[in-house]
């Protein structure tokens, strides 16, 4: 076989940027499956150039004139420059996949910017590409393996793809890990929520954390578990044989269910050190927060009892919420979500607009049947920028008045300060004061702020929102123009409209070809 030049690229960032917030905490939001690729490329005998995109790199400079095969990791928000960067490459002669969430979220859009596009993707699949690759200029071939792999190269195998961007990283150094897939719960908003839960091989991390140790005195990693800990003894005793007490640190995102106060004591000792647990609503999925018959003031006062106990173990919490579900109605949930914050004044909420990624989640078919979901350009939605989903019980105005309301009672001054003063540990208390003061606080309001001007000063704007027209806001059109910089030229103009009911559409079709079989 032929050796290749390859290219793989993890986009971290969905655009060139300076912002001093970025180029301290991008090069921390690596992906795994992108070193992955690489790997099984090299192990075939190619020759493999890899960059993890934080938005500091020109990518032109990055790669060898001629490449022959181009694989690019995309979330959502990165889709327009993943397509600006296809079509780039591709008028080089080279031949571009895509993989990541964005391909399996958005694949019969994909395949119009990409010659493959990869669902579930294991071994098998990428050493077929490798050996039968093909240009697909008219429509790109969509390809998915049955499920997850349920097995992955180990960090040392795919350290000299990990190391390079971990430099990048001028202050934190977050090492990506993953023990299981999918999750138990059906959150029916969530992308892993029709996943089966599978566990990985826990010798390959024993081994991997012992090679970590080897490289820093203390590695922190981040664990890109769904729901880190759901078979918790057997994660606590893979991390008690690999590493002595106070010699890792992690960061994980769990339920609240999970924390316990005899499996926080446990989780402490192990080196947890900040936790990112979904509370959610107030009136819905009480089952990942101990609270699964308590909705209201009442899931309030026992939620905030609960991770008042979590921080007396962690140091760091993130409780995240989604805004806009359909259980969501007038003020109350927001009124709620700020008695929490006076609760627990050192929790720091995460907010996230309620967002349907085409096929991610079931509930997306719900909201399709409803014509509910509107087209917003891809690079917004990112769970903050746009919510695409029709709000059930409120119109536009008023959510995004509720919206402001409290994210600004979130960062107010007297928040923050009570946020770090509440803190215990230097680290914490930095990160909450910086993440406030930068585009997740301060910037989102103003930006929240101009899109409830927009909507009460731009019937355009409005009608769009409404689903009157599907004709893109120039508002946005000139904010992807000034975010993707240079690559903006290569911005294929096609790709600001694409099909939201694609995936009501494919099923109808599944359904009555199964019917008439």
């Amino acid at each position: 076989m032929k050796k290749l030049n390859i290219g793989v690229i993890d986009l971290i960032h969905r655009g060139p940027t300076k912002a001093l917030y970025f180029r301290l905490m991008n090069a921390n939001l690596a992906s795994i499956m992108p070193t992955v690729i690489a790997f099984w490329c090299e192990k075939a005998g190619h020759n493999v150039h890899f960059i993890t995109y934080t938005g500091f790199e020109k990518l032109e400079k990055e790669f060898p004139e001629k490449l022959d095969l181009l694989f690019i990791s995309a979330f959502t928000q990165a889709a327009p420059l993943a397509y600006s960067i296809s079509a780039l490459f591709r008028s080089k002669g080279t031949v571009t996949v895509l993989g990541g969430p964005h391909a399996r979220c958005f694949p019969d859009d994909a395949v119009n910017y990409f010659d493959y596009v990869l669902g579930f993707t294991d071994k098998n699949m990428v050493d077929d590409i490798l050996q039968n690759f093909s240009s697909n200029p008219e429509a790109g071939k969509h390809l998915s393996a049955k499920g997850q792999p349920t097995s992955l190269p180990s960090v040392k195998e795919r350290w000299k793809y990990i190391e390079p961007t971990l430099k990048k990283a001028p202050v934190l150094k977050i090492i990506p890990m993953i023990g299981s897939m999918g999750c138990p719960y059906t959150c029916s908003f969530c992308i892993d929520s029709t996943i089966p839960y599978q566990m990985l091989n826990l010798d390959t991390l024993i081994d991997d954390i012992r090679f970590l140790r080897t490289k820093f005195k203390k590695p922190m990693i981040g664990w890109h578990d769904p729901n880190f800990g759901i078979r918790f003894n057997d994660y606590m005793e893979a991390l008690e044989s690999a590493a002595p007490h106070g010699t890792i640190q992690f960061i994980a995102e769990t339920s609240l269910s999970i924390l316990t106060e005899d499996n926080l004591s446990r989780l402490r000792d192990n080196g947890c050190v900040a936790m990112l647990p979904g509370i959610e609503s107030w009136y819905e999925l009480g089952n990942k927060t101990r609270a699964s018959r308590k909705t209201g003031e009442e899931k309030v006062q026992q939620v905030s009892e609960h991770v008042r106990m979590v921080m007396k173990y962690i140091p760091y919490m993130q409780a995240n919420f989604v805004m806009g579900l359909d259980s969501d109605e007038g003020s109350d949930p927001f009124e709620l979500t700020k008695k929490f914050i006076d609760n627990v004044p050192a929790a720091l909420p995460g907010y996230s607009l309620l967002t349907a990624f085409g096929e991610a989640a079931p509930i997306n078919l719900e909201y399709q049947k409803e014509n509910r979901v509107r087209p917003f350009p891809f690079h917004f939605l990112n769970n903050h920028m746009a919510m695409n989903v029709k709000p059930k019980n409120y119109e536009w105005i008023d959510f995004y008045d509720h919206v402001i309301d409290l994210t600004s009672y979130t960062f107010s001054w007297n928040a923050i300060l009570k946020r770090v003063s509440n803190g215990t540990h230097f680290t914490e208390r930095w990160m909450n004061f910086v993440r406030a003061i930068s585009s997740e606080g301060f910037g989102r309001i103003r930006y929240f702020k101009q899109i409830r001007q927009n909507l009460q000063d731009d019937h355009k704007f409005r009608d769009f929102f409404e689903g009157d027209t599907n004709e893109v806001p120039q508002f946005y059109k000139d904010i992807v123009r000034r975010d993707l910089g240079d690559l903006y030229a290569w911005f294929p103009e096609k790709s600001w409209t694409y099909d939201p009911q694609a995936y009501l559409k494919k099923t109808s079709v599944i359904k009555a070809s199964a019917l008439s079989a």
